[in-house]
């Protein structure tokens, strides 16, 4: 019987170990997508306790707690910092073959030195020894950026962000702490709140945006703003994949309804945002900046929970659309006229993986290497099993040697150690190839391979 989570775990076979012991596990991390607060960063925050850092934000863990019957006030209420690390304690040994087992472990063992498990026995030890580690020095916010060996950070940000403190880190911070552009509020017409959002944008570009015109002037002035403070990379959530060919005088009018508040139609949607896409695709085109797609997630499925929390609290699940038609069409449309940026696209529907790898296929440029990306295993598929489908299809239909490889999507500065299981996953997955008879024996190359995927990718991808 292997030991828990000790120096080879997840890697099955003696070239696994080779791989991931010899070309992964000291390799630096580039998490180019992640929902850090910047200002924690700048103003290297000291945290109160392993709960405050651990749990105050992470609606991974709030959704585990609640599965096992903790009542809100333990989750998001105003129990005490104990009170509510006692409950994660008593939850974690029932997490069992879920991934935040291993992550809880292996943070608590990377950044903290701990190698006991988290369990009622051991929760006053362990709370205590990291409350105690946290008011030191060496695990304020940057030291534990460093320890955790991090070269480049690109959170995830609003047109209306001044982003004072990303300029503000350039030059006191080593590690490069880059803004992502993010636009979803102004895609979101259907949605509460557009017209006020619309709004406020406009009082920081110093013009009402009275026409879908203005819009797309403020959100392109927004944008070199974003490039001047060094953005390499843009993101889009997209709970679905709309995209209609569409004059703009009828965006135009579709954006005035929205503005006042109208019901629109599913073809309206399908032309407003996707000609808004394009639009932006073909700057960030210009602008040599990566295009991030995230697609497919059901949100705030608790009317309840929502109205109590408000989003990103643990109330989002899987949906089960179709993705491929109009994924397609918006893609070409950028690309028939030689304007599509690199892009990234990420599936949270597991059944989406062959759609995706053989949809990058269609639209690489033959010059630069992985132009179009099948992403990494994204929120409910950044598990083991996520993991390996999503590096299975890729391989299989795609060209996984080009991959740019693991990110946190994480709002910790604990969750590092999650690229750690991804290249063990990624070193299990080619050492068994090789062990099989299924690829030569040639660890030199492939594990260069494996550095790439980890490291070397993504930094040329980037340009960082």
């Amino acid at each position: 019987m292997k030991k828990f989570l000790d120096n080879d775990f997840l890697l099955e076979t003696e070239t696994a170990k080779r791989l991931y012991h010899e070309y992964a596990e000291n390799i630096p991390i580039i998490d180019y997508h992640n929902h850090l607060s910047v200002k924690e960063i700048y103003e290297d925050k000291k945290f109160s306790s392993i709960t405050e850092a651990w749990l105050a934000f992470d609606h991974y863990k709030w959704r585990m707690l609640r599965v096992n019957g903790v009542t809100e006030e333990y989750i998001t209420g105003n129990k005490s910092p104990k009170e509510k690390f006692d409950k994660w304690a008593k939850t974690v040994p029932y997490t069992l073959g879920n991934p935040i087992f291993h992550w809880t472990h292996l943070e608590l063992r990377r950044i903290f030195g701990i190698e006991e498990i988290l369990s009622p026995k051991s929760a006053d030890f362990i709370f205590q020894r990291c409350n105690e580690l946290l008011k030191k020095d060496d695990f304020s916010a940057r030291n534990l950026i460093r320890k955790s060996n991090v070269h480049v950070l690109c959170t995830t940000d609003d047109p209306k962000d001044d982003l004072a403190y990303h300029k503000a880190l350039k030059d006191e911070f080593e590690v490069k702490v880059l803004p992502s552009y993010r636009p979803d509020k102004a895609l979101h017409i259907e949605k509460d709140g557009f017209a006020s959002y619309i709004n406020d944008l406009g009082k920081i570009v110093g013009y009402k945006l009275e026409s879908y015109s203005l819009l797309k002037n403020a959100l392109i002035e927004r944008l070199d703003y974003f490039c001047e403070a060094g953005c390499k990379v843009t993101d889009h959530g997209l709970d679905e994949m709309l995209y209609a060919d569409a004059f703009e005088s009828e965006v135009e009018e579709i954006f005035i309804k929205g503005l006042n508040g109208e019901k629109l139609s599913k073809e309206e949607l399908r032309k407003y945002k996707g000609n808004l896409l394009n639009i932006l695709g073909k700057e960030y085109n210009k602008r040599n900046l990566v295009m991030q797609l995230h697609i497919g997630p059901l949100r705030n499925n608790s009317t309840r929970g929502f109205e109590k929390l408000g989003p990103d609290a643990g109330y989002d699940s899987i949906n089960d659309l179709n993705i491929a038609y109009d994924l397609s069409k918006f893609l070409d449309s950028l690309d028939k006229i030689d304007k599509l940026p690199k892009t990234i696209l990420y599936n949270v529907n597991a059944k989406d993986n062959d759609v995706m790898s053989s949809m990058a296929g269609n639209f690489q440029d033959g010059k630069t290497p992985g132009k179009i990306q099948f992403g990494t295993g994204w929120w409910f598929n950044d598990q083991k099993d996520g993991m390996e489908k999503q590096m299975e299809s890729l391989a299989q239909i795609g060209m996984l040697s080009r991959f740019i490889g693991m990110l946190t999507d994480s709002r910790s500065l604990l969750s590092f150690p999650r690229h750690e299981y991804f290249r063990r996953i990624l070193c299990n997955k080619l050492g068994n190839l090789i062990e099989s008879g299924q690829y030569p024996d040639d660890i030199g190359f492939v594990g260069e391979i494996v550095k790439d995927i980890c490291y070397n990718n993504a930094k040329e991808y980037f340009g960082f």
